[in-house]
Protein backbone atom coordinates (compact mmCIF):
# COMPACT_ATOMS: atom_id res chain seq x y z
CA UNK A 1 0.00 0.00 0.00
CA UNK A 2 2.78 2.44 1.01
CA UNK A 3 4.75 1.51 -2.10
CA UNK A 4 1.71 2.08 -4.31
CA UNK A 5 1.13 5.54 -2.83
CA UNK A 6 4.79 6.47 -3.22
CA UNK A 7 4.91 5.32 -6.85
CA UNK A 8 2.02 7.58 -7.82
CA UNK A 9 2.50 11.24 -8.72
CA UNK A 10 -0.18 12.22 -6.19
CA UNK A 11 1.67 10.29 -3.49
CA UNK A 12 4.96 12.01 -4.27
CA UNK A 13 3.30 15.43 -4.28
CA UNK A 14 1.72 14.64 -0.92
CA UNK A 15 5.10 13.63 0.50
CA UNK A 16 6.54 16.89 -0.81
CA UNK A 17 3.70 18.89 0.72
CA UNK A 18 3.89 17.27 4.17
CA UNK A 19 7.69 17.30 4.34
CA UNK A 20 7.69 20.90 3.13
CA UNK A 21 5.29 21.97 5.88
CA UNK A 22 7.44 20.21 8.50
CA UNK A 23 10.48 22.16 7.29
CA UNK A 24 8.44 25.37 7.19
CA UNK A 25 7.42 24.99 10.85
CA UNK A 26 11.05 24.44 11.77
CA UNK A 27 12.12 27.52 9.80
CA UNK A 28 9.63 29.75 11.63
CA UNK A 29 10.95 28.60 15.02
CA UNK A 30 14.57 28.77 13.80
CA UNK A 31 14.11 32.35 12.58
CA UNK A 32 12.73 33.51 15.92
CA UNK A 33 15.64 31.79 17.67
CA UNK A 34 18.12 33.52 15.37
CA UNK A 35 16.65 36.92 16.19
CA UNK A 36 17.79 36.46 19.81
CA UNK A 37 21.24 37.46 18.57
CA UNK A 38 20.04 41.08 18.67
CA UNK A 39 19.67 40.77 22.47
CA UNK A 40 23.36 40.04 22.97
CA UNK A 41 25.75 37.14 23.45
CA UNK A 42 24.27 36.08 26.79
CA UNK A 43 20.74 35.59 25.48
CA UNK A 44 21.83 33.94 22.22
CA UNK A 45 24.28 31.51 23.85
CA UNK A 46 21.73 30.69 26.56
CA UNK A 47 19.14 29.89 23.88
CA UNK A 48 21.63 27.59 22.11
CA UNK A 49 22.33 25.82 25.41
CA UNK A 50 18.60 25.50 26.15
CA UNK A 51 18.12 23.67 22.85
CA UNK A 52 20.56 21.03 24.07
CA UNK A 53 18.81 20.60 27.42
CA UNK A 54 15.30 20.60 25.94
CA UNK A 55 13.19 17.79 27.44
CA UNK A 56 15.42 17.15 30.45
CA UNK A 57 15.26 15.22 32.72
CA UNK A 58 12.95 12.97 30.69
CA UNK A 59 15.36 13.16 27.77
CA UNK A 60 19.13 13.13 28.07
CA UNK A 61 21.36 16.02 27.02
CA UNK A 62 20.94 16.83 23.30
CA UNK A 63 18.44 13.99 22.70
CA UNK A 64 15.62 16.39 21.75
CA UNK A 65 17.97 18.25 19.42
CA UNK A 66 18.98 15.01 17.72
CA UNK A 67 15.35 13.96 17.35
CA UNK A 68 14.66 17.29 15.63
CA UNK A 69 17.70 16.79 13.39
CA UNK A 70 16.64 13.28 12.40
CA UNK A 71 13.09 14.43 11.58
CA UNK A 72 14.52 17.28 9.48
CA UNK A 73 16.93 14.99 7.63
CA UNK A 74 14.08 12.58 6.81
CA UNK A 75 11.92 15.52 5.65
CA UNK A 76 14.70 16.99 3.48
CA UNK A 77 15.58 13.63 1.89
CA UNK A 78 11.92 12.76 1.26
CA UNK A 79 11.25 16.22 -0.17
CA UNK A 80 14.29 16.20 -2.45
CA UNK A 81 13.73 12.62 -3.61
CA UNK A 82 10.08 13.21 -4.45
CA UNK A 83 10.95 16.47 -6.24
CA UNK A 84 13.66 14.81 -8.32
CA UNK A 85 11.49 11.85 -9.28
CA UNK A 86 8.56 14.07 -10.20
CA UNK A 87 10.87 16.24 -12.29
CA UNK A 88 12.22 13.22 -14.18
CA UNK A 89 8.71 11.89 -14.68
CA UNK A 90 7.56 15.27 -16.00
CA UNK A 91 10.48 15.44 -18.46
CA UNK A 92 9.78 11.93 -19.75
CA UNK A 93 6.09 12.76 -20.17
CA UNK A 94 6.86 15.98 -22.09
CA UNK A 95 9.63 15.36 -24.62
CA UNK A 96 9.04 18.81 -26.13
CA UNK A 97 9.92 20.73 -23.00
CA UNK A 98 7.06 22.78 -21.61
CA UNK A 99 5.68 23.69 -25.03
CA UNK A 100 2.15 23.76 -23.65
CA UNK A 101 2.97 25.30 -20.29
CA UNK A 102 2.21 28.92 -19.46
CA UNK A 103 5.21 31.24 -18.90
CA UNK A 104 4.18 31.72 -15.26
CA UNK A 105 4.06 27.97 -14.67
CA UNK A 106 7.42 27.53 -16.39
CA UNK A 107 8.92 30.28 -14.18
CA UNK A 108 7.57 28.70 -11.00
CA UNK A 109 8.88 25.26 -11.96
CA UNK A 110 12.32 26.59 -12.80
CA UNK A 111 12.44 28.69 -9.62
CA UNK A 112 11.52 25.73 -7.42
CA UNK A 113 14.03 23.43 -9.12
CA UNK A 114 17.02 25.76 -8.95
CA UNK A 115 15.98 27.11 -5.57
CA UNK A 116 15.94 23.56 -4.22
CA UNK A 117 19.47 22.93 -5.53
CA UNK A 118 20.76 26.20 -4.02
CA UNK A 119 19.14 25.40 -0.66
CA UNK A 120 20.51 21.85 -0.67
CA UNK A 121 24.06 23.14 -1.19
CA UNK A 122 23.48 25.85 1.42
CA UNK A 123 22.36 23.32 4.05
CA UNK A 124 25.62 21.39 3.60
CA UNK A 125 27.68 24.58 3.91
CA UNK A 126 25.66 25.84 6.89
CA UNK A 127 26.19 22.60 8.82
CA UNK A 128 29.92 22.53 8.04
CA UNK A 129 30.18 26.17 9.07
CA UNK A 130 28.14 26.54 12.26
CA UNK A 131 27.49 22.97 13.47
CA UNK A 132 30.68 20.99 12.90
CA UNK A 133 32.98 23.99 12.39
CA UNK A 134 34.74 22.24 9.50
CA UNK A 135 34.27 25.14 7.06
CA UNK A 136 34.14 27.89 9.68
CA UNK A 137 36.28 30.98 9.06
CA UNK A 138 38.70 31.50 11.92
CA UNK A 139 38.63 29.44 15.09
CA UNK A 140 35.33 27.64 15.69
CA UNK A 141 34.34 27.81 19.36
CA UNK A 142 32.07 25.02 20.53
CA UNK A 143 29.47 26.36 22.94
CA UNK A 144 29.91 29.95 21.73
CA UNK A 145 27.44 30.28 18.84
CA UNK A 146 27.24 34.07 19.13
CA UNK A 147 30.92 34.50 18.30
CA UNK A 148 30.73 31.83 15.59
CA UNK A 149 27.90 33.69 13.85
CA UNK A 150 29.86 36.96 14.03
CA UNK A 151 32.91 35.22 12.52
CA UNK A 152 30.88 33.86 9.60
CA UNK A 153 29.17 37.13 8.76
CA UNK A 154 32.38 39.10 9.09
CA UNK A 155 33.45 37.55 5.79
CA UNK A 156 32.10 38.78 2.44
CA UNK A 157 31.55 35.26 1.13
CA UNK A 158 29.65 34.20 4.27
CA UNK A 159 27.27 37.12 3.75
CA UNK A 160 26.84 36.45 0.02
CA UNK A 161 26.21 32.71 0.45
CA UNK A 162 23.68 33.27 3.24
CA UNK A 163 21.78 36.14 1.61
CA UNK A 164 21.54 34.41 -1.78
CA UNK A 165 20.30 31.24 -0.07
CA UNK A 166 17.69 33.16 1.94
CA UNK A 167 16.40 34.89 -1.19
CA UNK A 168 16.09 31.46 -2.82
CA UNK A 169 14.32 30.25 0.34
CA UNK A 170 11.79 33.08 0.11
CA UNK A 171 10.90 32.23 -3.48
CA UNK A 172 10.79 28.52 -2.63
CA UNK A 173 8.37 29.13 0.25
CA UNK A 174 6.21 31.48 -1.82
CA UNK A 175 5.63 28.87 -4.53
CA UNK A 176 5.92 25.82 -2.27
CA UNK A 177 3.33 26.85 0.32
CA UNK A 178 0.80 27.51 -2.42
CA UNK A 179 1.54 24.16 -4.10
CA UNK A 180 1.34 22.28 -0.78
CA UNK A 181 -2.04 23.86 0.00
CA UNK A 182 -3.39 22.77 -3.38
CA UNK A 183 -1.98 19.24 -3.02
CA UNK A 184 -3.52 18.80 0.44
CA UNK A 185 -6.89 20.10 -0.74
CA UNK A 186 -6.87 23.34 1.24
CA UNK A 187 -7.40 25.55 -1.78
CA UNK A 188 -10.68 26.56 -3.36
CA UNK A 189 -12.17 29.65 -5.00
CA UNK A 190 -12.91 31.39 -1.72
CA UNK A 191 -9.60 30.55 -0.02
CA UNK A 192 -7.15 30.90 -2.89
CA UNK A 193 -6.55 34.62 -2.42
CA UNK A 194 -6.03 34.18 1.35
CA UNK A 195 -3.60 31.29 0.77
CA UNK A 196 -1.61 33.36 -1.72
CA UNK A 197 -1.44 36.21 0.80
CA UNK A 198 -0.26 33.84 3.55
CA UNK A 199 2.39 32.44 1.18
CA UNK A 200 3.63 35.96 0.34
CA UNK A 201 3.70 37.07 3.99
CA UNK A 202 5.48 33.91 5.16
CA UNK A 203 8.08 34.23 2.43
CA UNK A 204 8.67 37.91 3.17
CA UNK A 205 8.84 37.55 6.97
CA UNK A 206 11.20 34.56 6.86
CA UNK A 207 13.45 36.13 4.23
CA UNK A 208 13.73 39.45 6.07
CA UNK A 209 14.06 37.71 9.45
CA UNK A 210 16.94 35.49 8.37
CA UNK A 211 18.75 38.16 6.33
CA UNK A 212 18.56 40.63 9.23
CA UNK A 213 21.23 38.63 11.07
CA UNK A 214 24.09 39.06 8.56
CA UNK A 215 22.94 42.64 7.92
CA UNK A 216 23.10 43.25 11.68
CA UNK A 217 26.69 41.99 11.79
CA UNK A 218 27.70 43.95 8.65
CA UNK A 219 26.28 47.20 10.04
CA UNK A 220 27.77 46.70 13.50
CA UNK A 221 24.38 46.40 15.18
CA UNK A 222 25.51 42.93 16.25
CA UNK A 223 29.11 42.82 17.38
Amino acid sequence: MTRTVWDSSVGKKTVMAVSGLIMLMYLVVHMFGNLKIFFGAGDFNHYAHWLRTLGEPFLHYEWALWIIRVVLVVAVVAHATAAYQLSRRDIRARPNKYVHKKPRSRYATRTMRWGGIILGLFIVWHILDLTTGTAHPGGFQSGHPYQNVIDTFSTWYGDVIYIVAMLALGLHIRHGFWSAAQTLGAGNRTRDRALKTVADVLALVLTVGFISVPVGVMTGLVS
